[in-house]
Order: C-alpha cells, then structure tokens, then sequence
C-alpha cells in the first residue's frame, strides 16, 4: 500500500486526499493544533500534531508539503530536511506546493516556467528561499507546483459577493491567473503517474484576466448588482490584499497540458463558477488506485 504524508493538510490536500482509493493508499495529515489534528480525523484520515512528529513514518511513499515559509525558513526543512535526503532512495514522489509569486511584476506579459525568478514582495522571497532548500536535499524525488490564485467550494468570487466582502478593485493592466482546486488535485494526480523528478509546473487555467471580472461575473450569476469599482488607490486593503496587486502577469499552464496530458476540468473562471452556483449531479467518479 502507498503512504502518503501531507506536511500541512489544507484546501489543496484535503481535495487531493479525497480522490484517493482508501484501498490503496494510506493519507496521513499534519496539523500544528489539536484541532487541526481532529478535523483530518473527522474526514477518516490520520492526523498527526506536527510538533510532536520526529520521524517521517518509515512506510511513507509519497509526501507533498504545502507549508508556507516563515521569516526563518522552510519549518518542514528545517526540521525533517536531513531525513528526508538521508531516506531520499524510498520515497516514489514528493511535492512542494509553491507559488506564482516567485515570478513577481511581469506588466501583464506571459510566464513559464524558464522565467527568471524576481519576486517583488517579502513573501515571494521566502517562497524562492523555500524552492532553493527543496531542490538542494540531494536525489530527492522533488517536484515543484507553483500555483496561481485558488478557488473552490467555500472559497470564491461567489461567496465574497454574498456576504458583501467583494470589491471591483480597479487597477489598470492589472492581470491575475487562478485555478480551480479540483484541477490542482486533478494535476497532482497526473504526476504521480508520471514522475519526473527535477520538474517544475505552473499552476493555472487558460484565462487570466483582470480581478474584477471575476467579482462582474459571479454578481451575473447571483443576479445581483455588480459592486461598484474602487480604484486601487482609494481601496481600504489589508496589507496582505494589497500585495498581491503588485505582480501582474499571465501564467503559461502549457507544460502540463503537453508533459503531463492533463485536460483541465474548469479552463476558467466561468465554467469554474458556474459549477460552484449549480453543482453537477454526483458522478460515480473511481478514486486513484496508485
């Protein structure tokens, strides 16, 4: 049976662990609290306090870790980095879960994954600081993710305009990819069947646009009125918020469309919406076997 370690069990892994066939794959989750230990429980898998966790599980065959650095670094590397180059020869698979950032401020223009990394906030850095630490554990089965913006159910332009939260932030040229969570599992999945260690991919669908189409479009869909445009200028934003306008950039996806074979479930933001507002009937989708 494959084993599978998530360094941190959030909205991507939790939508990857699902489509996993219990039969074959055993999910073990990292959590930093108690409750977080609990909610992957809840959901039948193992929870594992991560402060308390010493030794990677000697039966891990496949471990993906979506931890964000911190100001001193890559906390999973810092702690199990030796481990895991020491016991790099078991594992099949291993996944870091990054960000577009690293790319930073491309005016609107299209990145790949050969484009140099010059990232323009503090998180950015700390995210190509993270990659170097990755990729230096040496013969490790690495693969970098780096995603663009993500959407799902619980967590999209639809439920921001419910309650009120969204804002038509206008900056002008302004240009952000995104994903749906379903296709970050949907590429995962694909590359466990087909491993290339050393790779690096992109993380976003086929239309890139400005941010306040989305919230225009999901207003449409609610048939509600569509919120006003701020100017970035006069927006009250919080300083995380306000960061993320300072890249603009198209993100190139066709590596895993060629490498991979991958054809993306939600190609967009309005096909991805849609589904959310009118979910499609239950399918009798066969989980992963591995």
């Amino acid at each position: 049976m494959n084993h599978i370690l998530f360094f941190g069990f959030g909205f991507s892994a939790g939508a990857l662990a699902h489509k996993l066939d219990p039969k074959s794959w055993r999910i073990s989750g990292t959590s930093r609290s108690a409750e977080g230990v609990a909610a992957i429980e809840a959901q039948g898998f193992n929870g594992i306090r991560f402060d308390a966790l010493s030794e990677i599980p000697a039966d891990v065959t496949h471990i993906i870790s979506s931890v964000p650095p911190g100001e001193g670094g890559d906390p999973v590397i810092a702690k199990f980095g030796a481990q895991l180059s020491k016991r790099a020869k078991e594992f099949s698979w291993v996944a870091y879960l990054s960000t577009t950032g690293v790319y930073g401020d491309h005016g609107g223009t299209v990145v790949d994954e050969t484009t140099p990394l010059t990232p323009n906030t503090d998180r950015g850095a700390r995210r190509v600081a993270a990659e170097a630490a990755w990729a230096a554990l040496d013969g490790l089965p690495l693969h970098i993710f780096r995603l663009a913006g993500i959407y799902g159910p619980g967590r999209n332009a639809l439920e921001s305009v419910k309650d009120g939260s969204a804002k038509r932030v206008i900056k002008p040229g302004q240009i952000f990819s995104r994903i749906h969570v379903e296709d970050i599992a949907g590429v995962l999945l694909a590359s466990i069947q087909k491993p290339r260690p050393g790779a690096i991919y992109n993380m976003a669908d086929d239309e890139p646009c400005p941010p306040q189409d989305v919230i225009a479009y999901a207003a449409e869909l609610l048939g509600v009125p569509i919120p006003p445009d701020i100017p970035f200028e006069e927006a009250k934003l919080s300083a995380m918020a306000r960061s993320f306008y300072a890249d603009s950039k198209r993100v190139s996806n066709a590596l895993v469309k060629s490498e991979l074979g991958y054809r993306f479930q939600y190609p967009n933001y309005k096909l991805g919406l849609k589904a959310l507002l009118h979910p499609p009937a239950a399918r009798d989708a066969k989980p992963f076997p591995g």
